[in-house]
């Protein structure tokens, strides 16, 4: 099962200084804990403070001398300065945006993981060339704001891991140690989460792949 943990500052305590600390903290202990792909998921910050904290984030992470890929949620040169390992691309991104992000790695001399963002099969299959996909939201999640959003489902992921095929598929929303592994059964290569990496109970899910 492929874990991949996706930041949010904001529901860290503390001052912003402090979430940013505490981001890169995480960031190493994911690692050394044995997640897969941490996605540095801070769309608000202005990019001359997207690539500090993405500098900050590969450096914490390869200091840890795992093999955690780090993708940064933003431009493929941000994440290629910052020596990330590709970048996550919202949804309908297009085929254009997927050949963009290889072309500033390319140009490097360097592979490139693209991460994509799916809610729908029409936007799955706007995804061709991408290494991998991000399908939400499979459960029911409650945002920072309260807001609720229905989930698709497993009948929903299933269809999307069909359509996307050989591309693996992460399922996301909603998604907790609990119901993890039936996202797993339904076909998905693993789970993606911002909640669940804040507390240990991502932890169990490395156990039960190991198992």
């Amino acid at each position: 099962m492929l874990l991949c943990a996706i930041t949010n500052r904001k529901l860290l305590d503390g001052a912003e200084s402090a979430k940013r600390d505490r981001l890169v903290e995480l960031a190493a202990s994911w690692a050394r804990g044995g997640v897969d792909t941490i996605q540095v998921r801070e769309k608000d910050l202005p990019l001359a403070e997207l690539q500090l904290l993405a500098n900050r984030m590969v450096e914490a992470v390869r200091a840890t001398k795992q093999p955690t890929r780090v993708l940064v949620n933003g431009p493929a040169q941000v994440a290629l300065d910052a020596g990330a390992d590709g970048v996550h691309l919202h949804a309908n991104s297009g085929p254009a945006a997927v050949g963009a992000a290889q072309q500033v790695y390319g140009r490097a001399g360097r592979d490139v993981v693209v991460s994509v963002a799916c809610h729908s099969p029409e936007e799955i299959r706007q995804a061709a060339g991408a290494s991998l996909l991000l399908f939400s939201p499979v459960f029911e999640k409650v945002t920072i704001q309260g807001t609720v959003t229905r989930g698709q489902g497993l009948a929903a992921l299933r269809t999307a891991i069909d359509i996307a095929r050989p591309i693996p598929v992460l399922a996301l929303g909603g998604v907790t140690e609990k119901n993890a592994a039936a996202c797993v059964q339904a076909g998905a290569a693993g789970i993606a989460a911002i909640r669940l990496f804040l507390g240990d109970g991502w932890r169990a899910l490395l156990k039960q792949s190991a198992a």
